[in-house]
């Protein structure tokens, strides 16, 4: 997988917020709503993702980690999941191991790119090549000429909310 790494635009005062139940992902340059888009989900897209493979897309507060012009969904923006709540949930159950914890945690620290090879699961992006139905492993899907958009706006370090 061949990604760029951008820096972070200084004033970029853009967000983004997902709600899933609604299908829409909205964006925000300083508080004030500038598009909406349809977007698809995980094939199992009700509640918080827990661990690889579980078919949901995350629920929480992210960031832009990595921006990937070479997807083979499209255009792709890397969110840093799993975030430091999701690694103490996943030491607090076993399913991480103390290291894997700690790597992550450096990475949010930082800004970057946490492990996405862990049992928490990874690689969460928003991507392109449809928004039509839930069937992403846990990614949020938009249309292509959407996701133009969105990935051209879109510095790394730009918030990232998923809500419910």
């Amino acid at each position: 997988m061949i990604m760029t790494v951008i820096p972070e635009s200084p004033g970029a005062d853009l967000s983004i917020v997902v709600y899933k139940s609604e299908r829409k992902l909205e964006v925000y340059r300083n508080k004030e709503k500038i598009h909406t888009f349809r977007v698809g989900l995980g094939f199992q897209p009700v509640g918080d993702k827990e661990v690889s493979g579980d078919g949901k897309t995350p629920e929480g507060k992210f960031y832009v980690c990595v921006k990937n012009p070479n997807s083979r969904f499209y255009l792709s923006l890397g969110l840093n999941y799993p975030d430091t709540e999701d690694a103490r949930r996943g030491l607090r159950q076993n399913i991480i191991s103390d290291a894997e914890y700690q790597m992550i945690i450096a990475a949010n620290r930082k800004k970057g790119i946490p492990p996405w090879n862990t049992r928490l699961g990874g690689e969460i992006f928003i991507h392109g090549k449809g928004a039509s139905s839930d069937w992403t492993l846990g990614c949020v899907a938009l249309d292509d000429e959407e996701m133009k958009l969105l990935y051209e706006m879109t510095p790394v370090g730009t918030p990232v909310e998923i809500r419910k």
